[in-house]
């Protein structure tokens, strides 16, 4: 009898966020979390999900293993998004934190109403930001087992976790 141990790989991180300072706070946050890649950083709505269409029909190679969405942005806002991403049957599979500023409760009520899977007030100092960030990693890499990737899965493995001797 074989014993494996379940060894996590970094999360691939899409990063939704129209502030321009806000994702480079973001960016040098995750630059020391080897938990987590940052795959990509849409500026919008519209952006992130042209961005994922296109990773859909290219097999899916580059989808996310999470999502960090803001709420408050131009073109298309964060709670379109969520509607749009869990309306679809590949990546309602994707997790979403929704990673704002707006401490409001009724933002908190309609993200998770919609199918956010956590919300998340964003921290104002490099600090705490990185705090959470670290927070968010040892959820989504290091307790939960994320879904597989459409690469994985056509593959049989999964993304996040694989066998070590």
């Amino acid at each position: 009898m074989s014993l494996h141990k379940h060894v996590p790989q970094p999360a691939r991180i899409l990063l939704v966020e129209d502030g321009h300072v806000q994702a480079l706070l973001i960016r040098t946050a995750l630059a020391d979390l080897p938990q987590l890649d940052l795959l990509h950083v849409a500026k919008d709505g519209v952006e992130a999900i042209e961005f994922l269409r296109r990773e859909i029909e290219s097999a899916g190679e580059q989808l996310p293993d999470v999502i960090l969405l803001d709420i408050n942005m131009p073109k298309k806002d964060g709670f379109e998004v969520l509607a749009e991403l869990k309306s679809d049957p590949v990546l309602r599979r994707v997790p979403v934190v929704v990673f704002t500023t707006s401490d409001s409760q009724e933002d908190v009520d309609r993200a998770y109403a919609q199918g956010a899977n956590t919300f998340i007030a964003k921290p104002v100092t490099l600090g705490d930001l990185k705090r959470v960030l670290d927070r968010i990693a040892d959820y989504w890499v290091e307790t939960a087992r994320l879904p597989t990737s459409l690469q994985a899965a056509k593959e049989g493995t999964p993304r996040i976790w694989r066998s070590a001797s």
